[in-house]
């Protein structure tokens, strides 16, 4: 068997860093942190905006995003000379642009949206109801 083979767990490979036991329980504890922080100021109506909650757990979900990838995908800037790196980038921006794209277009169509088809007040259909008949 060479010696290439006889590595133990968390030893590197070509610029791999497999983790160790240490790592993954980081990786793990961060991970249940950064969900029950947002899931505490979901549930506590701990920020009384919701648009404001939002943004806050949404920032819980990037710094999560990160986590995962340092603590279980082992990405850095040297494994694979940098390309898992530049797969990244390409990835967010990606993300990005359909996330704002579909927004806007989301937002666009409530604003634009026309007079006749705007939704009801649950007591309106009945009230129409009753001035038809």
């Amino acid at each position: 068997m060479s010696a290439h083979h006889e590595h133990g767990h968390g030893a590197h490979d070509g610029g791999h860093d497999h983790g160790s036991m240490k790592t993954y329980a980081i990786g793990f504890i961060l991970s249940v942190i950064l969900t029950a922080i947002p899931f505490w100021l979901v549930m506590g109506h701990v920020i009384k905006d919701s648009s404001t909650t939002a943004f806050v757990v949404l920032g819980f979900a990037a710094v999560q995003i990160v986590v995962h990838m340092v603590y279980f995908l082992h990405m850095n800037s040297r494994s694979e000379g940098g390309w898992t790196m530049l797969a990244l980038i390409f990835t967010i921006m990606l993300v990005t642009i359909v996330l704002v794209g579909s927004i806007w277009v989301m937002f666009h169509l409530d604003h634009n949206m026309m007079p006749g088809m705007a939704p009801a007040a649950p007591g309106a259909a009945v009230q129409q109801m009753h001035d038809m008949s």
